[in-house]
């Protein structure tokens, strides 16, 4: 067991070892700005999260050492749930009996008491839904509180402590850390929820659908008799994961069973246009500058949302028209050389196949190239090996990258990208494996068409790819 935690006014110095993860990193701010001197520690840093712990005067070092937490012994210890046990860091920590928690305790010990906690949780979604009821709330003058899985643009950073009573914060089923294998959002103390989506994933730690439905089941299971779920229940999967649920629960989608649906879905080059429905009440038509049926659903859920917390539609429709987005989610990074460059954090098989369409219509008439980087535990795994082919079809020309860190999978269970490129090839999709980033650079340059868009499809750095692809670009403009 953990040793006993100080007072929270006794404690002056905490200590986050992984603090670059969105997670980590974004609790590292937030500690700062609450005023505790925050220190970190990680192996790598990359934007945007080495930015703003850089503008929050986080020191990170880099590395996981003992001497981090025994030459300067913090007060607190916040391990992430990327740490093992076996971390020098970590072993350090408990040897020397400092108090530690998990990221999800964390949050709660510091930020969640006291507050309604609205967890948004799914396998899609997430961050986007957070962001968009977090800027609905603040629009609104209810003065929210966020934590998102991302940097959102209407708040240039991905959080907000604001002393309204609503807390709304991104809740992730994976586990919670090497010492907790329940999930994070079983952490935060759920009063009402949005679940966008339930489907397979997280192949290290879910055997499988029916493992995820069931942790889905347990978060629902939490949320009290007097409050609110809100559920795309167009999937079976999220119909079976609501079962358990005390709270009234209310079904958001396209389908006509749904209490909150949307018609008369028109897109162009600004963004999304739809009809909002509920029990058969047309309440207004409604303009966002999103693209995608994925978006489409994520501002539903989130107006369905916090039409229950006392945000009217017409409030919430103004609040959606500005909203900037979050970054790398269909990011643009940036034009050179007729290939304008996007940057998304699609990894899941469905996230691609929609983000591909939703990048099709904002882009109509361009050559759409998708690349992709296979880096999660479960994409970097054969799990998917089909339908990644069939959701990367949606594009002109495919280059899919290496798997990332391809010996933490054994051989036989690894991602064969070269099938994924047969499997498109037979479905005559122009594509394309290559290792490294800089021969992906190249091929797009030489074999641009002049009026492209480049969709960088991964949930890490992949190499600088985006800034290294605009580069050269812009030196070929020059050349």
């Amino acid at each position: 067991m953990p040793p006993e935690l100080p007072p929270i006014e006794r404690i002056r110095h905490v200590h986050l070892i992984a603090v670059a993860g969105t997670g980590m990193g974004t609790l590292a701010c937030m500690l700062a700005d609450r005023g505790f001197r925050v220190t970190g520690s990680d192996l790598d840093t990359y934007p945007p999260m080495s930015e703003q712990l850089a503008a929050a005067d986080i020191p990170v070092r880099k590395g996981f050492a003992a001497e981090h937490v025994v030459a300067e012994r913090p007060d607190l210890v916040i391990i992430g749930n990327a740490v093992r046990a076996e971390n020098p860091e970590a072993r350090a920590v408990v040897e020397a009996g400092v108090p530690y928690l998990s990221f999800s305790d964390a949050v709660y010990h510091f930020f969640l008491r006291g507050k309604h906690s609205v967890v948004v949780s799914g396998t899609h979604g997430k961050t986007t839904c957070t962001s968009l009821i977090g800027w609905i709330l603040a629009h609104a003058g209810r003065d929210p509180s966020v934590l998102a899985g991302g940097v959102v643009q209407n708040f240039g950073s991905s959080f907000r402590l604001g002393e309204g009573e609503h807390f709304v914060i991104e809740g992730d089923e994976y586990d919670t850390a090497y010492f907790d294998k329940t999930p994070k959002f079983l952490h935060y103390a759920p009063r009402s929820v949005l679940l966008t989506s339930c489907e397979y994933d997280h192949a290290d730690i879910y055997s499988s659908l029916e493992d995820v439905v069931d942790a889905f089941r347990s978060l629902v299971a939490l949320v009290p008799a007097d409050g609110r779920i809100i559920a795309a229940l167009d999937e079976p999967s999220v119909r079976a994961a609501v079962e358990p649920a005390r709270a009234q629960v209310e079904g958001y989608g396209f389908t006509e069973a749904a209490l909150w649906q949307v018609t008369d879905v028109a897109f162009d080059e600004r963004g999304t246009s739809f009809t909002l429905w509920r029990e058969r009440e047309r309440l207004r038509r409604f303009q966002v500058p999103l693209h995608g049926r994925h978006n489409v659903e994520n501002v539903l859920g989130a107006v369905a949302l916090t039409s229950h917390l006392g945000v009217d539609p017409d409030e919430a429709a103004a609040a959606v028209a500005e909203f900037r987005g979050v970054r790398r989610r269909q990011e643009v990074r940036g034009e050179a050389g007729g290939v304008a460059v996007i940057d998304d954090f699609a990894h899941h098989p469905t996230s691609v196949r929609e983000t591909i369409a939703g990048v099709r219509a904002r882009f109509p008439g361009r050559t759409l190239w998708a690349i992709f980087e296979p880096r999660t535990q479960t994409t970097r795994r054969r799990i998917f090996e089909e339908a990644f082919s069939e959701a990367l079809a949606g594009a002109d020309r495919v280059i899919v990258a290496r798997v990332y860190r391809p010996e933490q999978i054994p051989e036989e269970e690894r991602l064969r990208p070269e099938r994924v490129v047969s499997a498109l090839g037979s479905r005559e999709v122009e594509a394309v494996h290559l290792q490294e980033v800089d021969d992906i650079v190249e091929h797009v340059a030489r074999e641009r068409t002049g009026d492209d868009v480049a969709l960088i499809m991964s949930n890490g750095a992949f190499g600088g790819i985006c800034e290294r692809l605009l580069a050269r670009l812009r030196s070929a403009e020059e050349g």
